[in-house]
């Protein structure tokens, strides 16, 4: 890839397309942390059981499955939203339903109608997941592999600034209106949700007024090969498959093989008495089914994208997959434990808000646009791997930090440089995600990549815990430091496979196909 000028650089900033995605950031940001962490507040603001909150939670895993739909936003058109084109039409349902969503809620007391309102938040949370499926889609297709980053950015920078906003702003008003933890009032929390629905209108102007992605329509109306009915049911088998998998080797542990092996009773007992044996064989019929040849048939619209991404870089296709699973393993390992170590070393909450909050918004928001940057002037790959050594090696500062104890200067330090270096990390893998996606199928495989990068940190992480009582905070951060080893090989790797000529990672599209 040649290289720009600094100035070819910084106007990759200067574009609409920029300003929109600023936007578009934003209306990502506030319905995510309202139905989320605000949401939690309020409940127990009101009075509502923890384990009801707990339960409720849940409803964040819209997100994470946001994948298993994400096939209808490429190949359905909707019904006379349909002219606006294949991204807008969609954005602009699912922002509607996300501002009726946010009303409704407001209109809801949890002392009272509880039920509505989690049903409500639900509607929320799956218009929202829509819409950041959406938004990933148009970003991917209104602009060239260098701009990625400097989109990423500005939608970054709109997100982290409506997640600050939609969590401490959405309390403060809740309080100013009249909602204290002693003293809760429904029409103080009422209005704030309101509140911020009218905030959600800017991004309904934006998408009005937005041009659509210039794809064109033959790659379009090649990735539209399924009916509507053919991938519901395709998203209906997907949802049953994900579940039975799972529950089948529950079951198996569940049942009481012991008592067979030991003599004490007969495969004939397990199948009349033992019901976790009767759930396995249910569950197992279903899995098979699932995967049977009509079952695989039912799932085309979901496995026809994965092909499609496994035909274009046959053996790459598990060194791609390998540095996207442990691209954010080091900072995201580390990151569960990160506010536990904050108050173990003897920092107050204060201390810890303000700092994450104010140095860690605006050096995560200055690392994205110098990422952004970055990479407009020098390429995906060089700052794709400055952004992993930065990631890793800023745990270092952890290590150092725990060895000194509660230094406030050495806190500001820490956290600055590690959210500059997430910031920055970021963007490069945005960019480069984006590089991998065919525009056939844009929405659905970059739902799957970006599922796929922290499904892995996540396992890891829920062990952060047991690490940290096994090995110490100071072996803990050393480790969570080396993790990011293995992804700087296989980055390496991938680098000297796209310097060789004709063996570029990224193969372009058919002359047909390209915007």
């Amino acid at each position: 890839m040649p290289r720009k000028t600094w100035r070819a650089a910084l106007a990759a900033y200067a574009s609409p397309s920029t300003l929109v995605l600023l936007l578009l950031g934003f209306a990502a940001g506030l319905p995510y942390m309202l139905v989320f962490s605000t949401l939690s507040v309020w409940l127990r603001e009101a009075g509502v059981a923890r384990e009801t909150i707990g339960y409720a939670s849940l409803i964040g895993l819209a997100y994470a499955f946001k994948w298993v739909w994400s096939p209808l936003l490429d190949q359905w058109r909707l019904p006379l939203l349909g002219g606006m084109g294949r991204r807008r039409s969609w954005l602009l349902l699912s922002q509607a339903l996300v501002v009726v969503g946010l009303v409704g809620m407001s209109l809801c007391d949890p002392q009272q109608h509880l039920s509505w309102l989690i049903a409500l938040a639900v509607l929320v949370a799956f218009a929202s997941a829509t819409q950041d499926i959406a938004v990933d889609a148009y970003r991917l297709e209104i602009a060239d592999d260098q701009r990625q980053a400097a989109l990423a950015a500005s939608y970054m920078a709109g997100y982290r600034v409506a997640a600050l906003l939609a969590t401490a702003g959405a309390l403060f008003f809740a309080e100013w209106f009249g909602s204290t933890g002693f003293s809760y009032l429904h029409k103080a929390w009422a209005g704030t949700y309101v509140m911020f629905a009218v905030m959600m209108l800017p991004a309904l102007f934006t998408t009005l007024v937005m041009r659509e992605p210039p794809v064109p329509l033959r790659t379009q109306l090649s990735a539209a090969r399924y009916g509507l009915a053919h991938q519901l049911a395709s998203v209906f088998v997907l949802i049953i498959l994900l579940v039975s998998v799972p529950a089948s080797f529950t079951q198996m542990f569940n049942t009481g093989w012991s008592s067979v092996i030991s003599g004490d009773a007969t495969p004939l007992d397990l199948l009349l008495e033992d019901r976790a044996f009767l759930r396995l064989i249910l569950y197992v019929l279903l899995s098979w089914a699932c995967l049977s040849s009509l079952g695989r048939r039912g799932l085309a619209p979901v496995l026809t994208p994965i092909n499609d991404f496994i035909v274009r870089y046959r053996w790459q296709a598990l060194l791609l997959l390998g540095l996207i699973a442990t691209y954010r393993m080091s900072d995201t390992v580390m990151g569960v434990m990160a506010n536990v170590f904050y108050i173990d070393m003897g920092f107050t909450k204060d201390q810890i808000a303000s700092v994450s909050k104010i140095f860690g918004l605006i050096m995560t928001l200055v690392g994205a646009g110098v990422g952004g940057l970055l990479i407009v002037r020098f390429g995906i790959m060089p700052i794709l791997f400055i952004g992993g050594v930065a990631s890793a090696g800023t745990n270092i500062l952890f290590l150092m930090l725990a060895d000194m104890g509660p230094n406030l200067e050495m806190l500001v330090v820490t956290i600055s440089l590690d959210n500059f270096s997430s910031g920055m990390a970021t963007s490069a893998f945005v960019a480069y995600l984006s590089s991998l996606t065919n525009l056939k199928f844009s929405a659905t495989q970059y739902a799957l990549l970006s599922s796929i990068m922290l499904l892995l940190p996540r396992l890891i992480g829920g062990y952060s815990g047991v690490m940290v009582e096994k090995f110490g905070y100071h072996d803990f951060f050393l480790i969570t430091a080396l993790l990011g080893v293995p992804t700087l090989i296989l980055i390496a790797l991938q680098w000297r496979q796209d310097s060789t000529p004709g063996q570029s990672a990224s193969p372009p599209a058919p002359a047909s196909e390209q915007p």
